[in-house]
């Protein structure tokens, strides 16, 4: 979105919020005050929350308890899952009606996924051979100093680092506009992590406008999420008279996200497999051969004046061409190399197009190199590890829900529908970082199941601290595999610049011919969805900029442009990520406080609508 007075007015809270309060759940403070003061627990460590929420905590823990105030039956609207506000919604003609899970769907979709990481795989339409030995960006040009023309003979040339979402819509949109891109990937195959991705409205249009054939295509692969509720339960029975009941499963919040879309004129929100998404971008987005992997950048140089960049991947094969765009995710070698950063902040993608290529062993180890990664790096340990899975499982609440979160007490359960009678899940629980899961032993041949179990009790005495979960999460839990669960520790950054260097304040993620996109600019945690989003829409726009060359002597005054115009967005969007993960755990406090934990709920409700609003617009 261009800057805009609600924009600028949001720029201006976060900034002031990221310099003035020292609150490290949220927003990140400068890696040297990081540094200095260990307590923050910024970098590598895990983020506490400090501020009104521990001193609500230990106000409570000294009060005397009374117990008949938690007793008493909740309110059976709280069970309700599609109230009266959404049903208006939801029956407009003008949106999607809800297909009902069927047999026939649910082949086509699962057979569909099957098929898509087949394919990656066998690197279908991947650069081998004698054509990467003769590939066009082998050979350097000599082009004077001053840089050349762009002509439509004559493109511009894009290297891409990276082969996950990012680096994908950055070829397809640059290919789209007549450039010529190669795009190198560091893993050896295509293996999604997680699963599924939701693609919501704002990316959606972003991909119709980059290739409508693109967006059709994942339209019909796609399971339509906006055709029922969302929102936030409580996972435990809490509250009291005072400030509400609620029993476990109870819904706190609940949305539809078909509304906003609609009043921006933007296409539904869909789900698509992450291997098929690949798979059409592969195929419609830009010639065979345009991949290359087994590809690591490892380091670039900038020829300067308009003469382009050269660039030497890992095995020590160079590459030139007039952009280097650095997708490469959260760990970005380019990044490392743009920024100056230490040696070792540049690391291998735990997710994107190389996460699922993992193993157990490769991930405990990941898990704690990472640790090292991050310090160097300039990332923020969120505070939560994270347990995910795709479920081959329809889920009891499949019809009316979409999208739910169950709360609770340092942790807390997501779940999305993944189409096709399959469930993602996510299990966010706080602990420190670099933590690992015992190796299967005969004793314990599913130590992650085990762990689950016990997180999310639904019976007895319930977890460690006594809560009896909604079983709802087991039910998803116990539909997976020991071996289809993968663990990661969340990772992010501060959503504003955290630097006084002159030339990164004006240009925060582009120097010279270089430019990032993605996690490698703004990674951000998943409790909005928008992080494959916005990284759809810097795709877009980095290559909309780019697309006004016509001298190559301007690509570092367009890279530089197409960072300003995202990076305040972004910055908005990451912010509310990392302060909506961080509140989250604090839910089952707000449900105890009379006044306070009414007025929360109150003003998340009331609050949806603008958020959606602001993540779904037209233009970016």
């Amino acid at each position: 979105m261009r800057n805009n007075r609600r924009t600028n007015s949001l720029a201006t809270l976060l900034i002031g919020l990221s310099i003035f309060t020292p609150y490290t759940g949220a927003f990140a403070p400068s890696s040297l005050t990081a540094r200095r003061t260990t307590s923050l627990h910024v970098i590598g460590e895990q983020a506490s929350s400090i501020g009104p929420a521990t001193l609500l905590r230990n106000l409570k823990q000294n009060l005397p308890q009374i117990p008949w105030l938690a007793e008493g039956k909740a309110p059976t609207s709280n069970k309700i899952d599609i109230p009266d506000h959404v049903a208006a919604v939801l029956s407009r003609p003008d949106a999607p009606k809800r297909e009902a899970e069927n047999a026939d769907r649910t082949q086509r979709i699962r057979s569909r996924a099957a098929q898509a990481s087949e394919d990656a795989l066998k690197m279908r339409g991947m650069l081998v051979g004698e054509d990467d030995a003769k590939a066009w960006w082998r050979a350097q040009r000599v082009i004077p100093e001053g840089g050349r023309e762009v002509t439509e003979e004559d493109p511009l040339t894009v290297l891409v680092a990276g082969g996950g979402l990012a680096g994908l819509v950055v070829a397809a949109a640059a290919h789209a506009k007549g450039m010529k891109v190669a795009l190198f990937e560091q893993a050896s195959s295509y293996a999604p992590y997680g699963g599924p991705i939701q693609i919501q409205s704002n990316a959606l249009r972003a991909l119709q406008q980059i290739n409508p054939t693109i967006y059709e295509e994942l339209v019909k692969a796609g399971t339509c999420t906006a055709d029922r509720v969302s929102g936030l339960k409580i996972g435990y029975r809490k509250g009291n008279k005072l400030a509400g009941l609620y029993d476990a499963g109870d819904w706190l919040v609940r949305f539809d996200t078909i509304g906003p879309a609609l009043e921006a004129g933007l296409p539904a929100t869909v789900v698509v497999d992450r291997p098929v998404i690949q798979q059409i971008l592969v195929k419609h987005g830009f010639p065979e051969g345009t991949v290359r992997i087994k590809s690591r950048i490892q380091s670039y140089e900038d020829l300067g004046k308009g003469r382009g960049v050269c660039v030497t991947l890992e095995d020590g094969t160079k590459a030139y061409g007039d952009v280097l765009v650095g997708a490469d995710g959260i760990w970005s070698q380019v990044r490392k190399n743009l920024h100056g950063l230490d040696d070792g902040a540049g690391g291998f993608a735990a997710s994107g197009a190389a996460g699922g290529a993992l193993d157990d062993a490769e991930a405990r180890k990941l898990a704690r190199d990472t640790v090292k990664i991050a310090a160097k790096a300039d990332r923020r340990y969120s505070g939560f590890t994270c347990y995910a899975a795709l479920a081959p499982h329809r889920a009891s609440n499949i019809e009316n829900v979409s999208y739910q979160i169950l709360l609770g007490e340092k942790k807390y359960f997501v779940s999305t529908d993944g189409g096709g009678e399959r469930q993602q899940w996510f299990a966010l629980i706080r602990e420190p970082a670099g933590g690992v899961d015992p190796e299967p032993s005969p004793q314990d041949p599913h130590p992650k199941l085990t762990r689950l179990r016990k997180e999310f009790a639904c019976d007895g005495s319930g977890d460690g601290d006594g809560n009896v979960w909604d079983p709802f999460a087991l039910e998803l839990i116990n539909a997976s595999s020991e071996e289809d669960i993968k663990r990661r520790d969340l990772y992010d950054g501060a959503p504003l610049l955290t630097t006084l260097d002159p030339q990164r304040l004006w240009s925060p993620w582009a120097k010279g011919p270089v430019a990032l996109c993605g996690d490698a600019a703004h990674p951000m945690m998943p409790n909005l969805g928008q992080g494959g989003c916005q990284a759809t829409e810097d795709g877009y726009r980095l290559v909309e900029e780019l697309a006004k060359v016509q001298h190559t002597r301007n690509v570092p005054g367009a890279l530089g442009g197409y960072s300003r115009v995202r990076v305040i967005r972004t910055a908005i969007i990451q912010g509310f990520a990392q302060l909506g993960s961080d509140l989250l755990v604090d839910f089952d406090l707000m449900m105890t406080i009379p006044l306070l934990g009414p007025f929360f709920l109150t003003m998340t409700q009331l609050s949806m609508p603008f958020i959606l609003r602001f993540l779904y617009t037209p233009s970016f």
